[in-house]
């Protein structure tokens, strides 16, 4: 048995049946793919003979494949596999440094795959520095799984997502060796290419690939700030500074297995500020994002009033996550509501710096204006119970749709959308106009990052309704062609996985998908890292593996 053959070659842990491998067949998409096993390697040499093993038996056995996993909070199915997976939690999750840098802004930190951000997040704080790209999964993703798709976050509106704070991977490629990757100059790029090695051939292949399609690459790049569909090729190679690491954040583990990663930190503001709107309906919104934009505030965030009805339907639950104190915190909202209805949407605008009462003036400001231009209820949090309680609803409102919505599951194939939010003013009624023709089979919710208009919407659905699964594909299109008539992103951060990669070649056209193909050929020849995603995906496999019950 194949299970046998790897318990001689690795020290890691290897599951072969029972309940902890079917939680290996799920992610927090649509999706179950049971895999063979699952492996916990326990240092890089489990991982090196474990790809070793798998090329050396592709050729007899094409079956054979390695998914990584981290966190397993992918909304994608793009840690989803028929083989082997390889779990980074367990035992490759160490922090193994974190530094100030010597000028005193910002530093770096090195750690493994495995490491949840929770846990991460605790340790940078403590030296006073911060990964501002964390997702709304915060307490459920590991940094793996953030480099992997290139996540972005609350913060991203200011700081940008993964690809800026990756300074240096280390990974093993289908040879079953591992290397380092960073940044290289023209010189240093030279001495890689001259290798006569497999890491040589990917520089001179990769370099040429990209020389030879200089300008249709640089077309092909979408103009949004926020971007995780495909290979990122028009990031790796502007002429001066040649950096793979760029290919890698964001390839789900297409391209090799990331080991370790190196992170450029920052030193947060001091102070914040939270304004809250009350939206009583979507016609707004695209006016308001940009009125608020103008006076640039670190994060804008939305949840609508499904996310609302919700969490008063279980404040015990949600008052175990913040506290008892904040119950008294819903009184405003409560006010808001017994006056004017249920907000459609809650808009969450932050301001940050280092000078407390700038911060302040600042906030009444925006406040002022916005109280002047829009017809909308809005009020500044008064403390940080205050402020936590919004932050709480908008980051767990995919979670809290996930449990506790009985008879429906949260279906996310249209859940990471994005325009530039000079467009949201048309593009938002296209859209909700699009949506509310299938609301015969599904409730939507919207939440995301309305400030650099990436919205996330969350069908509620009966997916053991045959119907109900077959507008998934339909609806997709109808979507995908409004994003992409006004220049968007099919996926701003929750990448392509499962459920986006048949409709890259519709997004960026035939010669920018086969220089995807062309890509993953000349990092993994035998195809055994995560098959099926960012290249190779077809539609009809990922409809026969949607989950067709609501549990």
């Amino acid at each position: 048995m194949i299970s046998d053959s790897i318990r001689e070659l690795t020290k890691g842990e290897v599951i072969v049946n029972g309940n902890e491998l079917e939680a290996y067949g799920r992610d927090a998409s649509i999706f179950e793919v049971k895999p063979e096993l699952a492996v916990k390697p326990k240092d890089t040499d489990d991982i090196k003979n474990l790809v070793k093993f798998v090329a050396e038996r592709k050729s007899s056995n094409q079956n054979l494949s390695i998914t990584a996993r981290a966190g397993g909070s992918d909304m994608s199915g793009g840690p989803l596999g028929e083989s082997i997976i390889l779990d980074f939690t367990a035992y490759y999750n160490n922090i193994l440094e974190i530094r100030s840098a010597s000028s005193g802004d910002g530093g770096w930190a090195i750690v493994e795959p495995g490491v949840f951000y929770r846990d991460f997040e605790k340790e940078t704080l403590k030296k006073g520095l911060l990964l501002p790209s964390y997702p709304a999964s915060r307490e459920l993703c590991a940094v793996g799984g953030m480099v992997a798709n290139n996540s972005g976050g609350e913060k991203s509106l200011r700081y940008g997502k993964t690809e800026n704070y990756v300074e240096e991977l280390n990974v093993v490629l289908s040879n079953g060796n591992e290397y380092v990757f960073k940044p290289l100059t023209v010189g240093e790029l030279e001495q890689k290419k001259k290798q006569d090695d497999f890491e040589g051939s990917i520089y001179r292949k990769i370099h040429e690939l990209l020389e030879a399609n200089h300008e249709l690459i640089r077309k092909a790049k979408p103009d949004v700030s926020k971007n995780s569909a495909g290979y990122a090729l028009w990031n790796v190679w502007n002429g001066r500074t040649f950096d793979l690491t760029k290919l890698f954040v964001g390839s789900q583990g297409t391209l090799g297995i990331i080991t370790r990663i190196k992170f450029r930190l920052i030193k947060p503001a001091k102070y914040s500020q939270l304004l809250v709107l009350f939206l009583k309906d979507l016609n707004k919104v695209g006016d308001l994002v940009l009125a608020l934009n103008k006076y640039e505030p670190e994060s804008m965030e939305s949840y609508d009033d499904n996310t609302i009805k919700l969490v008063f339907k279980i404040l015990p639950d949600f008052i175990k996550k913040t506290g008892f104190g904040v119950l008294f915190k819903f009184i405003p909202d409560l006010w808001v509501i017994m006056k004017g209805g249920i907000p459609k949407l809650v808009v969450l605008a932050e301001f940050t710096g280092d000078d407390e009462e700038s911060v302040r003036r600042k906030v009444k400001i925006v406040k002022q204006e916005i109280d002047s231009k829009f017809n909308f209820t809005s009020r500044i949090a008064a403390d940080k119970a205050d402020v936590q309680k919004y932050w709480t609803m908008r980051r767990e409102s995919f979670n809290l749709l996930r449990k506790h919505v009985k008879g429906r599951k949260t279906a996310p194939f249209i859940d990471d959308i994005i325009v530039k939010p000079e467009y949201l003013p048309k593009f938002l009624p296209e859209l909700t106009g699009i949506l509310d023709e299938y609301k015969n089979y599904m409730i939507y919710t919207i939440a995301g990052h309305p400030g650099d208009g990436n919205f996330h919407i969350i069908p509620l659905m009966n997916l053991s309704d045959e119907k109900s699964r077959n507008i998934i594909p339909e609806l997709s299109v109808k979507v995908y062609d409004l994003v992409l008539k006004y220049g968007g992103s099919i996926t701003a951060e929750h990448n392509d996985g499962l459920i986006r990669t048949p409709y890259l070649e519709k997004m960026y056209g035939l010669e920018i998908y086969k220089l995807f193909e062309k890509v993953k050929e000349i990092f993994d020849p035998l195809n055994i890292l995560n098959p099926g995603k960012k290249v190779g995906g077809s539609l009809d496999y990922a409809m026969k593996h949607i989950i067709k019950n609501n549990s």
